[in-house]
Protein backbone atom coordinates (compact mmCIF):
# COMPACT_ATOMS: atom_id res chain seq x y z
CA UNK A 1 0.00 0.00 0.00
CA UNK A 2 1.36 2.96 -0.94
CA UNK A 3 1.33 6.17 1.08
CA UNK A 4 -1.60 8.48 1.28
CA UNK A 5 -2.17 12.01 1.00
CA UNK A 6 -4.66 14.11 2.82
CA UNK A 7 -6.01 15.72 -0.46
CA UNK A 8 -8.47 13.47 -2.25
CA UNK A 9 -6.82 11.69 -4.70
CA UNK A 10 -8.16 8.82 -7.29
CA UNK A 11 -6.63 5.30 -7.69
CA UNK A 12 -6.58 5.58 -11.09
CA UNK A 13 -4.82 9.17 -11.40
CA UNK A 14 -1.70 9.12 -12.29
CA UNK A 15 -0.36 11.91 -9.97
CA UNK A 16 -0.20 10.16 -6.85
CA UNK A 17 1.87 10.90 -3.85
CA UNK A 18 4.53 8.39 -5.56
CA UNK A 19 4.75 11.20 -8.50
CA UNK A 20 5.21 15.00 -7.58
CA UNK A 21 6.02 15.91 -10.69
CA UNK A 22 6.83 19.53 -12.28
CA UNK A 23 4.88 22.12 -14.60
CA UNK A 24 4.38 25.33 -15.49
CA UNK A 25 0.64 27.00 -15.13
CA UNK A 26 -1.01 29.64 -15.05
CA UNK A 27 -4.75 29.96 -13.50
CA UNK A 28 -8.33 31.75 -13.69
CA UNK A 29 -7.11 33.89 -10.68
CA UNK A 30 -3.54 34.90 -12.22
CA UNK A 31 -2.00 34.77 -15.74
CA UNK A 32 1.73 34.62 -14.44
CA UNK A 33 3.49 31.15 -15.70
CA UNK A 34 4.88 29.90 -13.00
CA UNK A 35 5.67 26.40 -10.95
CA UNK A 36 3.72 23.75 -9.60
CA UNK A 37 3.10 20.29 -9.14
CA UNK A 38 -0.24 18.18 -9.32
CA UNK A 39 -1.31 15.89 -6.86
CA UNK A 40 -4.82 14.05 -8.10
CA UNK A 41 -7.38 16.65 -9.23
CA UNK A 42 -5.83 19.52 -7.41
CA UNK A 43 -2.09 21.35 -8.54
CA UNK A 44 0.40 22.91 -5.85
CA UNK A 45 1.19 26.56 -6.44
CA UNK A 46 5.01 26.29 -5.97
CA UNK A 47 5.27 30.51 -6.23
CA UNK A 48 2.56 31.34 -3.70
CA UNK A 49 3.90 28.06 -1.36
CA UNK A 50 7.63 29.56 -1.90
CA UNK A 51 6.66 33.02 -0.87
CA UNK A 52 4.40 32.44 2.16
CA UNK A 53 6.83 30.13 3.34
CA UNK A 54 5.78 26.51 2.72
CA UNK A 55 9.07 25.68 2.31
CA UNK A 56 10.65 26.30 5.86
CA UNK A 57 11.07 22.84 6.51
CA UNK A 58 13.52 22.57 3.70
CA UNK A 59 16.91 24.29 4.41
CA UNK A 60 18.82 23.08 1.21
CA UNK A 61 16.03 25.04 -0.96
CA UNK A 62 16.48 28.52 0.72
CA UNK A 63 19.10 30.18 -1.02
CA UNK A 64 17.22 29.25 -4.36
CA UNK A 65 13.55 30.30 -3.78
CA UNK A 66 13.20 32.62 -6.52
CA UNK A 67 13.31 29.57 -9.25
CA UNK A 68 9.68 28.91 -8.29
CA UNK A 69 9.29 32.58 -9.40
CA UNK A 70 10.56 31.75 -12.90
CA UNK A 71 8.59 31.44 -15.96
CA UNK A 72 10.08 28.26 -16.89
CA UNK A 73 11.49 25.04 -14.77
CA UNK A 74 14.98 25.98 -16.17
CA UNK A 75 16.55 27.28 -13.41
CA UNK A 76 15.00 24.67 -11.35
CA UNK A 77 16.60 22.17 -13.60
CA UNK A 78 20.02 23.22 -13.29
CA UNK A 79 19.91 22.95 -9.56
CA UNK A 80 20.61 19.30 -9.96
CA UNK A 81 18.80 16.04 -9.34
CA UNK A 82 19.87 15.76 -5.35
CA UNK A 83 18.02 19.09 -4.61
CA UNK A 84 15.10 17.80 -7.20
CA UNK A 85 15.17 14.65 -4.80
CA UNK A 86 14.74 16.68 -1.78
CA UNK A 87 12.29 18.73 -2.98
CA UNK A 88 9.93 16.37 -4.08
CA UNK A 89 10.42 14.26 -1.08
CA UNK A 90 9.63 17.07 1.02
CA UNK A 91 6.62 17.87 -0.79
CA UNK A 92 5.41 14.26 -0.05
CA UNK A 93 6.06 14.97 3.16
CA UNK A 94 4.01 18.08 3.23
CA UNK A 95 1.09 16.67 1.45
CA UNK A 96 1.29 13.22 3.06
CA UNK A 97 -1.76 11.83 5.03
CA UNK A 98 0.83 11.35 7.84
CA UNK A 99 2.63 14.25 7.94
CA UNK A 100 4.97 15.57 10.47
CA UNK A 101 4.98 19.22 9.43
CA UNK A 102 0.83 19.65 9.63
CA UNK A 103 1.48 23.16 10.30
CA UNK A 104 3.06 23.97 6.88
CA UNK A 105 0.14 23.10 4.82
CA UNK A 106 -2.60 20.40 5.94
CA UNK A 107 -3.78 22.87 9.16
CA UNK A 108 -2.21 26.55 7.48
CA UNK A 109 -6.09 27.11 6.09
CA UNK A 110 -5.02 30.72 4.82
CA UNK A 111 -1.89 28.74 2.24
CA UNK A 112 -3.87 26.02 1.05
CA UNK A 113 -7.14 28.56 0.06
CA UNK A 114 -4.05 30.02 -1.52
CA UNK A 115 -2.06 27.50 -3.14
CA UNK A 116 -3.97 24.67 -4.05
CA UNK A 117 -5.73 25.16 -7.11
CA UNK A 118 -8.01 22.70 -8.60
CA UNK A 119 -6.81 20.99 -11.54
CA UNK A 120 -9.78 22.67 -14.17
CA UNK A 121 -9.07 25.72 -13.18
CA UNK A 122 -5.61 26.35 -14.34
CA UNK A 123 -3.66 26.11 -18.14
CA UNK A 124 -0.62 24.69 -18.21
CA UNK A 125 2.34 25.51 -20.47
CA UNK A 126 5.36 24.75 -22.18
CA UNK A 127 7.82 23.52 -18.75
CA UNK A 128 11.34 24.79 -20.44
CA UNK A 129 12.43 27.04 -22.79
CA UNK A 130 13.58 24.79 -25.22
CA UNK A 131 17.09 25.99 -26.59
CA UNK A 132 17.75 22.69 -28.79
CA UNK A 133 15.59 19.44 -29.40
CA UNK A 134 17.25 16.56 -30.64
CA UNK A 135 15.52 13.36 -32.16
CA UNK A 136 16.88 9.94 -31.86
CA UNK A 137 15.64 6.62 -33.73
CA UNK A 138 16.42 4.10 -30.68
CA UNK A 139 13.13 2.27 -31.11
CA UNK A 140 14.59 -0.83 -32.71
CA UNK A 141 11.07 -2.38 -33.29
CA UNK A 142 10.03 0.59 -35.44
CA UNK A 143 13.42 1.18 -37.38
CA UNK A 144 13.15 -2.80 -38.20
CA UNK A 145 9.75 -2.43 -39.47
CA UNK A 146 9.44 0.78 -41.44
CA UNK A 147 13.38 -0.50 -43.41
CA UNK A 148 11.69 -3.57 -44.02
CA UNK A 149 8.68 -2.05 -45.76
CA UNK A 150 11.16 0.37 -47.73
CA UNK A 151 14.35 -1.77 -48.20
CA UNK A 152 13.28 -5.50 -47.32
CA UNK A 153 14.37 -7.18 -44.04
CA UNK A 154 17.48 -8.09 -45.46
CA UNK A 155 18.15 -4.02 -44.98
CA UNK A 156 15.94 -2.70 -42.32
CA UNK A 157 18.34 -1.70 -40.36
CA UNK A 158 21.33 0.25 -41.40
CA UNK A 159 25.17 -0.73 -40.75
CA UNK A 160 25.69 1.99 -38.01
CA UNK A 161 22.55 1.27 -36.27
CA UNK A 162 23.88 -1.21 -33.18
CA UNK A 163 26.77 0.72 -33.04
CA UNK A 164 25.19 4.53 -32.18
CA UNK A 165 22.11 6.20 -31.30
CA UNK A 166 21.08 7.48 -34.63
CA UNK A 167 19.82 11.09 -34.03
CA UNK A 168 19.38 14.15 -36.27
CA UNK A 169 19.00 17.80 -35.25
CA UNK A 170 14.68 18.78 -34.99
CA UNK A 171 13.05 22.25 -34.34
CA UNK A 172 12.70 23.55 -31.09
CA UNK A 173 10.54 26.10 -31.96
CA UNK A 174 7.50 23.89 -32.83
CA UNK A 175 7.06 22.07 -29.86
CA UNK A 176 4.24 22.63 -28.32
CA UNK A 177 2.77 21.45 -25.16
CA UNK A 178 -0.37 19.06 -24.92
CA UNK A 179 -3.58 20.45 -26.17
CA UNK A 180 -2.33 22.60 -28.61
CA UNK A 181 -3.71 22.06 -32.04
CA UNK A 182 -1.49 21.10 -35.07
CA UNK A 183 -2.24 22.45 -38.25
CA UNK A 184 -1.84 19.99 -40.92
CA UNK A 185 1.21 21.23 -42.88
CA UNK A 186 2.03 22.19 -46.50
CA UNK A 187 5.49 20.79 -48.67
CA UNK A 188 6.43 19.28 -51.78
CA UNK A 189 4.89 15.79 -52.66
CA UNK A 190 5.27 13.40 -55.54
CA UNK A 191 1.33 12.68 -56.22
CA UNK A 192 3.46 9.86 -58.31
CA UNK A 193 6.16 8.47 -56.75
CA UNK A 194 6.54 5.93 -59.81
CA UNK A 195 6.23 8.41 -62.71
CA UNK A 196 9.03 9.89 -64.46
CA UNK A 197 10.51 12.33 -64.06
CA UNK A 198 10.16 13.14 -60.93
CA UNK A 199 8.09 16.02 -60.74
CA UNK A 200 6.45 17.33 -57.32
CA UNK A 201 3.52 19.85 -56.54
CA UNK A 202 2.72 21.74 -53.74
CA UNK A 203 0.21 20.81 -51.89
CA UNK A 204 -1.51 19.75 -47.84
CA UNK A 205 0.24 16.25 -46.44
CA UNK A 206 -1.67 13.43 -47.43
CA UNK A 207 -0.02 10.68 -45.31
CA UNK A 208 -0.23 12.84 -41.69
CA UNK A 209 1.10 10.62 -39.15
CA UNK A 210 2.02 10.10 -35.11
CA UNK A 211 5.00 8.94 -33.79
CA UNK A 212 5.06 7.59 -29.81
CA UNK A 213 7.89 9.09 -28.63
CA UNK A 214 9.39 9.86 -24.78
CA UNK A 215 11.25 12.60 -24.29
CA UNK A 216 14.13 13.54 -21.74
CA UNK A 217 14.78 17.44 -20.46
CA UNK A 218 18.57 18.21 -19.81
CA UNK A 219 19.06 19.84 -16.49
CA UNK A 220 22.81 20.20 -16.25
CA UNK A 221 24.96 21.99 -18.92
CA UNK A 222 28.94 20.65 -20.50
CA UNK A 223 30.88 22.94 -21.10
CA UNK A 224 31.63 23.02 -24.80
CA UNK A 225 34.56 21.07 -25.95
CA UNK A 226 34.01 18.59 -22.92
CA UNK A 227 32.03 15.11 -23.38
CA UNK A 228 29.98 13.58 -20.64
CA UNK A 229 31.13 10.01 -19.80
CA UNK A 230 28.17 7.39 -19.99
CA UNK A 231 28.48 7.03 -16.34
CA UNK A 232 27.88 10.24 -15.39
CA UNK A 233 25.17 10.92 -18.11
CA UNK A 234 21.90 10.01 -16.26
CA UNK A 235 22.93 13.01 -13.77
CA UNK A 236 22.26 15.45 -16.72
CA UNK A 237 18.90 14.62 -17.28
CA UNK A 238 15.81 16.58 -15.16
CA UNK A 239 12.91 14.36 -15.97
CA UNK A 240 10.67 12.86 -18.56
CA UNK A 241 7.61 13.67 -20.94
CA UNK A 242 5.24 11.79 -23.30
CA UNK A 243 6.09 12.77 -26.83
CA UNK A 244 4.47 12.65 -30.56
CA UNK A 245 6.56 13.86 -32.96
CA UNK A 246 4.42 14.54 -35.62
CA UNK A 247 4.89 12.93 -39.16
CA UNK A 248 4.33 14.50 -42.88
CA UNK A 249 5.27 10.77 -44.49
CA UNK A 250 4.79 12.08 -48.19
CA UNK A 251 6.91 14.87 -47.54
CA UNK A 252 9.60 13.13 -46.14
CA UNK A 253 9.84 10.82 -48.99
CA UNK A 254 10.61 13.41 -51.12
CA UNK A 255 12.90 15.62 -49.23
CA UNK A 256 15.24 13.37 -46.95
CA UNK A 257 17.96 12.56 -49.21
CA UNK A 258 20.50 12.96 -48.43
CA UNK A 259 20.45 15.10 -45.51
CA UNK A 260 17.08 13.95 -43.60
CA UNK A 261 13.88 14.98 -42.46
CA UNK A 262 13.11 18.80 -42.55
CA UNK A 263 9.60 20.07 -43.35
CA UNK A 264 8.03 16.73 -42.43
CA UNK A 265 9.16 17.12 -39.10
CA UNK A 266 9.16 21.04 -37.80
CA UNK A 267 5.87 22.24 -38.00
CA UNK A 268 4.67 20.11 -34.55
CA UNK A 269 5.83 18.35 -31.52
CA UNK A 270 3.35 17.78 -28.86
CA UNK A 271 4.68 17.05 -25.92
CA UNK A 272 3.21 16.43 -21.75
CA UNK A 273 3.00 19.11 -19.73
CA UNK A 274 3.81 17.87 -16.68
CA UNK A 275 8.10 17.00 -16.09
CA UNK A 276 8.56 13.24 -14.12
CA UNK A 277 11.95 13.46 -12.35
CA UNK A 278 13.91 10.39 -12.86
CA UNK A 279 13.81 9.46 -9.20
CA UNK A 280 9.75 8.86 -9.43
CA UNK A 281 10.84 6.41 -12.14
CA UNK A 282 13.40 4.84 -10.88
CA UNK A 283 10.83 2.31 -9.07
CA UNK A 284 10.11 0.82 -12.43
CA UNK A 285 13.74 0.59 -13.94
CA UNK A 286 14.26 -2.55 -16.07
CA UNK A 287 16.33 -3.59 -19.12
CA UNK A 288 16.05 -2.35 -22.55
CA UNK A 289 16.32 -4.31 -25.73
CA UNK A 290 19.91 -6.11 -25.49
CA UNK A 291 22.58 -4.94 -28.26
CA UNK A 292 23.63 -7.87 -30.10
CA UNK A 293 27.04 -6.20 -30.63
CA UNK A 294 29.71 -4.82 -29.09
CA UNK A 295 29.84 -0.93 -29.04
CA UNK A 296 32.43 1.36 -28.73
CA UNK A 297 33.83 1.94 -24.59
CA UNK A 298 32.51 5.09 -24.36
CA UNK A 299 28.69 3.95 -24.88
CA UNK A 300 29.41 0.89 -23.15
CA UNK A 301 26.67 0.94 -20.33
CA UNK A 302 23.28 -0.84 -18.96
CA UNK A 303 20.64 0.02 -21.52
CA UNK A 304 17.99 1.55 -18.75
CA UNK A 305 14.68 1.60 -19.56
CA UNK A 306 11.59 2.26 -17.31
CA UNK A 307 8.43 -0.13 -17.82
CA UNK A 308 6.03 2.58 -18.63
CA UNK A 309 2.99 1.36 -20.15
CA UNK A 310 2.14 3.56 -23.24
CA UNK A 311 -0.87 4.05 -25.02
CA UNK A 312 -2.15 5.61 -27.80
CA UNK A 313 -5.91 6.46 -28.55
CA UNK A 314 -7.73 8.43 -31.30
CA UNK A 315 -11.04 10.43 -31.40
CA UNK A 316 -12.70 11.60 -34.39
CA UNK A 317 -14.79 14.45 -36.02
CA UNK A 318 -17.60 11.69 -36.25
CA UNK A 319 -16.91 9.48 -32.91
CA UNK A 320 -17.03 12.49 -30.51
CA UNK A 321 -15.99 11.26 -27.03
CA UNK A 322 -15.48 7.65 -28.29
CA UNK A 323 -12.35 6.83 -28.61
CA UNK A 324 -9.77 4.09 -30.11
CA UNK A 325 -7.14 2.28 -28.55
CA UNK A 326 -4.55 2.26 -31.58
CA UNK A 327 -1.24 1.52 -29.75
CA UNK A 328 0.02 -0.20 -26.37
CA UNK A 329 3.53 -0.78 -25.75
CA UNK A 330 5.93 -0.44 -23.23
CA UNK A 331 8.83 2.37 -22.90
CA UNK A 332 11.26 -0.43 -22.31
CA UNK A 333 10.99 -1.00 -25.64
CA UNK A 334 14.53 1.40 -26.91
CA UNK A 335 17.78 -0.26 -28.05
CA UNK A 336 19.51 2.87 -26.19
CA UNK A 337 19.19 4.26 -23.32
CA UNK A 338 18.47 8.63 -22.43
CA UNK A 339 22.33 8.03 -20.59
CA UNK A 340 23.75 6.67 -23.97
CA UNK A 341 22.11 9.09 -26.12
CA UNK A 342 23.78 12.07 -23.91
CA UNK A 343 27.17 10.58 -24.16
CA UNK A 344 26.83 10.35 -27.82
CA UNK A 345 25.36 13.28 -28.43
CA UNK A 346 28.35 15.41 -26.55
CA UNK A 347 31.05 12.76 -27.81
CA UNK A 348 32.63 15.40 -29.92
CA UNK A 349 32.37 18.07 -27.39
CA UNK A 350 28.78 19.72 -28.37
CA UNK A 351 27.81 21.61 -25.43
CA UNK A 352 23.90 20.47 -24.26
CA UNK A 353 22.21 23.22 -22.07
CA UNK A 354 19.15 22.87 -19.33
CA UNK A 355 16.30 23.09 -21.40
CA UNK A 356 17.61 20.77 -24.47
CA UNK A 357 15.23 18.24 -25.10
CA UNK A 358 16.08 14.86 -26.43
CA UNK A 359 13.13 12.41 -28.63
CA UNK A 360 13.57 8.91 -27.76
CA UNK A 361 12.41 7.81 -31.44
CA UNK A 362 9.42 5.88 -32.20
CA UNK A 363 8.52 3.47 -29.73
CA UNK A 364 6.86 0.08 -31.01
CA UNK A 365 6.72 -3.69 -29.80
CA UNK A 366 6.86 -6.54 -32.23
CA UNK A 367 2.65 -6.92 -33.08
CA UNK A 368 0.76 -4.93 -34.97
CA UNK A 369 -1.28 -3.74 -31.68
CA UNK A 370 2.03 -2.25 -30.36
CA UNK A 371 3.67 -0.11 -33.04
CA UNK A 372 4.05 3.64 -32.30
CA UNK A 373 3.28 4.69 -35.86
CA UNK A 374 0.43 4.35 -38.20
CA UNK A 375 2.85 3.82 -41.37
CA UNK A 376 3.83 0.46 -39.54
CA UNK A 377 0.53 -0.52 -38.79
CA UNK A 378 -1.14 0.41 -42.06
CA UNK A 379 1.93 -1.17 -44.04
CA UNK A 380 3.25 2.02 -45.76
CA UNK A 381 -0.74 2.58 -46.57
CA UNK A 382 -2.00 -1.06 -47.83
CA UNK A 383 -4.07 -1.73 -44.52
CA UNK A 384 -6.62 0.28 -43.25
CA UNK A 385 -7.15 0.59 -39.36
CA UNK A 386 -10.48 0.53 -37.79
CA UNK A 387 -11.90 2.62 -35.73
CA UNK A 388 -14.60 2.84 -33.28
CA UNK A 389 -18.20 3.70 -35.40
CA UNK A 390 -16.73 1.47 -38.36
CA UNK A 391 -14.80 4.15 -39.32
CA UNK A 392 -11.30 3.54 -40.88
CA UNK A 393 -7.81 5.16 -41.10
CA UNK A 394 -4.77 4.88 -43.06
CA UNK A 395 -3.45 8.16 -41.97
CA UNK A 396 -4.64 10.84 -39.76
CA UNK A 397 -7.57 13.36 -41.00
CA UNK A 398 -8.59 16.37 -39.80
CA UNK A 399 -10.42 16.62 -37.13
CA UNK A 400 -8.88 13.36 -35.37
CA UNK A 401 -7.34 13.83 -31.88
CA UNK A 402 -4.56 11.90 -30.89
CA UNK A 403 -3.94 11.36 -27.35
CA UNK A 404 -1.00 9.94 -25.40
CA UNK A 405 -0.86 8.55 -22.04
CA UNK A 406 1.65 6.89 -20.10
CA UNK A 407 1.60 5.11 -16.23
CA UNK A 408 3.65 2.91 -14.10
CA UNK A 409 3.02 0.89 -11.08
CA UNK A 410 -0.49 0.07 -9.52
CA UNK A 411 -3.56 1.52 -8.28
CA UNK A 412 -2.94 0.21 -4.85
CA UNK A 413 0.43 1.62 -4.26
CA UNK A 414 0.14 4.90 -6.61
CA UNK A 415 0.20 5.84 -10.18
CA UNK A 416 3.22 7.33 -11.56
CA UNK A 417 2.09 9.04 -14.48
CA UNK A 418 2.34 12.01 -17.05
CA UNK A 419 -0.92 13.10 -18.02
CA UNK A 420 -1.72 13.63 -21.83
CA UNK A 421 0.09 14.86 -24.27
CA UNK A 422 -2.64 15.37 -27.24
CA UNK A 423 -3.51 17.34 -30.40
CA UNK A 424 -6.20 17.64 -32.59
CA UNK A 425 -5.26 17.91 -36.18
CA UNK A 426 -6.80 20.95 -38.08
CA UNK A 427 -7.25 21.16 -41.76
CA UNK A 428 -4.34 22.89 -43.99
CA UNK A 429 -4.58 26.80 -44.23
CA UNK A 430 -5.53 27.71 -48.03
CA UNK A 431 -3.11 30.82 -49.42
CA UNK A 432 -3.59 31.89 -52.68
CA UNK A 433 0.07 32.16 -53.27
CA UNK A 434 0.69 29.04 -52.67
CA UNK A 435 -0.94 27.18 -55.57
Amino acid sequence: MGRRSWLPIATSSPFSLANIPFGIISSTTSPVHRPATVVGAHVLDLKVFAERNGFSGLEAIHPHLDVFSAATLNRFAQLGRPLHGKVRTYLQSVLADDTPLPQILRDNHDLRAAAIIPLADITTHLPMEIGDYTDFFAGIHHASAVGSLFRGPANALQPNYKHLPVAYHSRASSVVVSGTPVRRPWGQILLDPTAEPKIPTLAPCRRLDIELELGAFIGKANPLGQPVPVAEAEKAIFGYVLMNDWSARDLQTWEYVPLGPFNAKNFATTISPWVVLPDALEPFATAGIENDVEVLPYLRAENKQYDIRLKVDMKTAKSGEEATTVTETSGKNLLWSFAQMVAHHTIGGCNMRAGDLLGSGTISGTDDRSRGSLLEQNQAGRKTIGLAGGEERKFLADGDTVTITGVCGSEEDGLVGFGECSGQILEAVETPFFR
